[in-house]
């Protein structure tokens, strides 16, 4: 691949072989698969042509490189979190910054490649869906960086736990369109958001926000993700001459996760931790815990484990975090698990609170509540090893989005420590 001088730094980071592949329709071992309405099928088929055309081109990835390094401002640093590393005793702790992106969290890789993608398809418009708002902002970016006119779905819920986010994107341009279907949360934007692409995809590209959904959505942003596991992998090497003993990410659907730790999918002595959301406690039924907890099924357009009733109807899901309030979750992280290649953890509300607090207090960085999760496992993982291992823990996100929910949680007790 022919690479500007200028992006050469990068590009020898980035592995662009497409490694561990879904079968031609697009499971990964038992899950995955493209379970979609007919008037669909074709435009999945459309994108997942387009998809390994533009892959196999090295005039796209000379753009979406330029973009991530000039743009986004990749390569994000790996922080050795030296006094939370000290806090928790144990193994040393590296954090992958990606709240340092542009848009302050990780979505943006994906988000600069879809829209790349739409654009070289000719599409004009662009949908997508948001929990967290951090997709929909990174959405509302691209989109008015390519000129393109752009709706977000968004569960009603999720629009009053994100303002921040809900404003950005209208100053943004994009239109924020509430959904108060089910709980009002993502999985309910998901689906306004799939309804409405099936009466508009002939002009219209959904820029699908996670590692999920039918084929080839969970292949796409794994790609574009991966960057991240890359980019922390050959950082790991030159700030520690090995690679980590453990990498854990926070799970909802599964972007960051995947980005983070396909790249070490083939290290085995490195053990790869999925941390989901616990809720009140994984005792009782409001969490979002679905590898846990959950038992195969289709949603929104793969199979893969989901949190459902004895009837088979999806259950509702809590977490204090919006992008982890999910009852299902990506095929591959499925796929791993049974793979026995990933590990489960998960954090409760409490506990992801008190990570949120200690990182912050400990290392003047305030992550976002779903980065919190995984924070909060890491530190307990590390609590329990030795001063001469590592832990990589991806920040998958930063904290501004979520000071409401904060402040309405913590407000009193930080008001009475400076009294």
């Amino acid at each position: 691949m022919s690479l500007s001088d200028q992006n050469r730094d990068l590009s020898s980071i980035y592995n662009l072989e497409i490694k561990h592949a879904p079968d031609a329709g697009g499971h990964f071992g038992r899950f995955g698969g493209r379970f979609a309405a007919e008037t669909l099928m074709q435009p999945l088929k459309e994108i997942e042509e387009a998809f390994l055309e533009a892959w196999a081109d090295p005039a796209f990835h000379e753009e979406r490189i330029d973009l991530l390094k000039n743009y986004v401002g990749r390569a994000t640093p790996l922080y050795h979190a030296r006094h939370l590393s000290k806090e928790v005793g144990g193994a040393q702790i590296y954090l992958k910054r990606e709240d340092l992106n542009h848009t302050g969290a990780h979505k943006v890789n994906n988000t600069i490649g879809q829209a790349l993608l739409a654009r070289r398809m000719g599409k004009k418009k662009v949908i997508a869906e948001t929990g967290a708002g951090q997709h929909g902002v990174a959405t509302a970016t691209v989109a008015a960086m390519f000129n393109m006119e752009c709706n977000i779905y968004m569960g009603r819920e999720d629009i009053r736990r994100q303002a921040p986010n809900v404003f950005r994107m209208k100053l943004l341009g994009a239109k924020v369109v509430p959904v108060d279907s089910g709980t009002a949360t993502l999985k309910d934007a998901v689906n306004e958001a799939l309804r409405v692409w099936v009466a508009t995809c002939e002009d219209t590209y959904y820029i699908f926000g996670t590692a999920a959904g039918p084929h080839p959505f969970p292949l796409m942003v794994r790609q574009f993700h991966t960057v991240i596991g890359q980019e922390a992998r050959h950082q790991c090497l030159a700030q520690t001459g090995r690679l980590p003993d453990v990498a854990v990410a926070c799970v909802g659907g599964g972007s960051n996760a995947i980005g983070l730790l396909h790249p070490f999918y083939d290290d085995n002595d490195v053990r790869l931790v999925a941390v989901e959301a616990g809720g009140h406690g994984l005792d009782g039924d409001e969490h979002a815990a679905s590898l846990a907890a959950g038992k195969p099924g289709i949603i929104h357009g793969s199979l893969s484990y989901l949190l459902e009733d004895d009837e088979g109807q999806v259950k509702g899901t809590h977490s204090i975090s919006a992008g982890l309030d999910y009852p299902g979750v990506g095929p591959e992280l499925a796929a791993m698990l049974d793979a026995g290649r990933l590990d489960l953890d998960s954090a409760t509300d409490n506990q992801a609170l008190d990570a949120f607090k200690i990182l912050t207090r400990c290392e003047g960085i305030i992550p976002a509540l779903e980065s919190s999760h995984a924070l909060a496992a890491g530190m307990r993982i590390a609590a329990a090893m030795s001063p001469e291992q590592t832990v990589l823990i991806n920040l998958s996100g930063r904290g501004d989005k979520d000071m409401g929910t904060v402040f309405e949680l913590l407000g009193d007790e930080i008001e009475g420590e400076q009294a």
